[in-house]
């Protein structure tokens, strides 16, 4: 099963995908230090390094599942919030790819404030345009008259190819990465492939932690932290675990409890110590001040920032239960995007963290990657089985 993965950043989603059973046919990245990355992480003869207009789609052959992550600039929460008419916005690009590749399935991800409200029109076109990607726009025409269309389109005038397209607001701590990263993904199935998707259930939960922590104890005692050093139960903690109790009761949550820093980091040496980690390397000069106080050691991080205009809520930053603040090194940041320990960022701390922000969390990614696995090649089964029965039965 072979990908196209466009606007790669340093290859998150690219690296979950392999991990569950994709080959990469080629990777499209502008940043000179995400294709350093790309590079030193995949096959370096498929990274194109450069403006995707420019990118020889029909080079391609028989791609299963185009992939990526079109700039979000305009849609995040902390953008200018232009949207359509901001000329980062790549997802046109993006639907040409499917257009002219034809792909069995496409996956996008992109920030949460892609759902705004303001953005309500544009994102019903996206995933329209998404759905009909051969469905041309009229000359000079303007994307407010193409949604029209699109709303109202039907088999008469309905082209070629079509894709039952799904989209999500997903908590990455829920699928077990050590982050509270909301993020939308988009995913589409070629609609003459028949197969129904759904998302990957979630497998942890805030909830499980909390009773892990204050009704079991557990967490603590697994870390081996003693009671003198765990962080005090303030009135919206208790008033959660109150909840709990009346929640659940004498049984547990199901699910496994969300994963902390310390979980993440759990055998990473102190950064100032000789250990000899090329990328964990101690950064002075963090601090604190109100709205910008760290990510708590004993709970997900915030959500890791490119921060493009720095990182207002000091996200980049571990805060430990003595109220001490330091920089996550790339290495802990890596861990708390679910990268392995051997991938390679390129770049300077800042630029490391740069493209760390702005990747999907590994593990999310092969979660989403084996789902989508598994529907291509029950359809390719499906395909092998039935031409088998053809000759057969003609026989």
């Amino acid at each position: 099963m072979k990908t196209l993965e466009i606007f790669s950043g340093a290859g998150g989603l690219a690296k979950g995908l392999e991990l569950s059973g994709f080959k990469h046919a080629a990777f499209v990245e502008f940043n000179k230090h995400a294709c350093d990355s790309l590079a030193e992480n995949f096959d370096p003869k498929r990274v194109f390094f450069g403006d995707i207009k420019d990118f020889d789609l029909d080079s391609l052959e028989q791609i299963d599942l185009v992939a990526g992550g079109p700039p979000c600039q305009p849609f995040s929460l902390g953008g200018k919030h232009q949207a359509n008419q901001d000329s980062r916005d790549m997802f046109p690009y993006a639907i040409k790819a499917i257009e002219r590749l034809a792909p069995k399935a496409f996956v996008f991800e992109n920030v949460k404030g892609l759902l705004r409200q303001s953005f309500s029109d544009y994102f019903e076109y996206i995933i329209l345009r998404l759905s009909y990607p051969d469905f041309a726009v009229i000359k000079n025409a303007n994307w407010e008259h193409h949604l029209y269309e699109l709303r109202n389109i039907n088999d008469s005038n309905q082209t070629q190819k079509k894709y039952d397209v799904t989209y999500k607001l997903i908590n990455a701590a829920d699928y077990g990465v050590p982050q509270t990263r909301e993020r939308v993904v988009i995913v589409g199935i070629r609609s003459d492939i028949g197969i129904p998707w759904a998302f990957p259930a979630t497998t942890h939960s805030e909830d499980r932690l909390l009773w892990d922590m204050y009704i079991t104890w557990e967490y603590w005692e697994r870390h081996q932290i003693k009671k003198s050093l765990r962080p005090a139960l303030d009135g919206f903690l208790k008033e959660k675990i109150t909840r709990l109790y009346d929640r659940y009761g004498m049984f547990e949550p199901e699910s496994l409890p969300w994963k902390t820093i310390r979980d993440a980091l759990f055998d990473a040496p102190d950064p100032q110590s000789n250990h000899g980690i090329i990328d964990h390397i101690f950064r002075d000069g963090a601090r604190t001040y109100p709205g910008h106080t760290g990510s708590d050691f004993d709970w997900p991080s915030k959500t890791i920032k490119a921060g493009g205009h720095g990182v207002p809520g000091g996200e980049n930053m571990i805060r430990f239960n003595d109220g001490s603040v330091r920089y996550f090194t790339t290495f802990e940041a890596k861990r708390i995007q679910t990268f392995p320990d051997d991938f390679v960022i390129k770049g300077a701390w800042g630029e490391a963290m740069r493209q760390i922000g702005n990747a999907v969390p590994v593990l999310l990614a092969e979660k989403i990657g084996t789902e989508l696995a598994n529907k291509i090649l029950q359809y390719e089964f499906q395909g092998l089985f039935n031409q088998h029965s053809q000759q057969r039965n003609s026989a």
